[in-house]
């Protein structure tokens, strides 16, 4: 597969066969690039302004939303309860954490996570091997509660960083991404432009690759 990163929490990943899932594309007032391109899956991990934007993916892709289990053009999907804050949604709402199986490579999308993940919600993603995970802080977890999730994942190999501050949103109170690099305490590769994964080129020991936005 190719992964892409289009800035915030918006990912195109693109199977051997063709299929290409968007994750949470945000509206014109977020000021990353559009995606480009038509989808055939989409996915909306919460309905706010910055991660549902589905009209402005091209190709009528299939979208999908909430709790539950899909198989779609040979991705298995699985949509996981959480919530958008550390007080059960009280404050930002429901978030749902995806687990996608893409070219037998399992990967875990976690929306706008906002606390560290319960017992019931690691056990669906203990063979995660590929996750994006925000690490910015204020509106998600941040550094020390992302580090927290990472090491409590026993199968990954690879740490994608999202949600997190750069030169594009530089005035959003969410912090860089180097404050995660910081705590985190791995090895880091960085990618410019689409990464190619494949389930036998996974790296052996744990990684954080920090991708530059399209």
């Amino acid at each position: 597969m190719k992964i892409l990163w289009y800035g915030h929490a918006c990912f195109r990943i693109t199977a051997a066969d063709g299929t290409v899932i968007i994750t949470d594309p945000y509206d014109e007032s977020v000021p990353y690039k559009a995606p480009v391109g038509p989808a055939h899956i989409l996915t909306i991990s919460h309905e706010h302004f910055d991660h549902s934007a589905v009209a402005r993916v091209q190709g009528n892709p299939e979208v999908v939303r909430g709790v539950g289990e899909w198989n779609i053009r040979g991705v298995s999907l699985r949509g996981i309860a959480s919530f958008h804050d550390q007080k059960g949604g009280r404050d930002r709402g429901k978030n749902v954490l995806f687990r996608l199986v893409v070219d037998h490579v399992v990967l875990a999308h976690l929306g706008d996570l906002g606390h560290t993940l319960t017992a019931e919600q690691l056990k669906p993603l203990e063979d995660v091997q590929v996750v994006m995970i925000p690490v910015g802080g204020f509106y998600t977890i941040g550094p020390k509660e992302a580090k927290e999730v990472v090491h409590a994942l026993p199968n990954l190999k690879v740490v994608i960083p999202m949600h997190y501050r750069t030169e594009v949103i530089k005035d959003w109170p969410i912090r860089p991404v180097r404050d995660f690099l910081e705590a985190v305490d791995l090895e880091v590769r960085e990618i410019k432009g689409e990464a190619e994964l494949t389930e036998g080129s996974l790296p052996k020991a744990k990684e954080v690759w920090v991708f530059s936005y399209a």
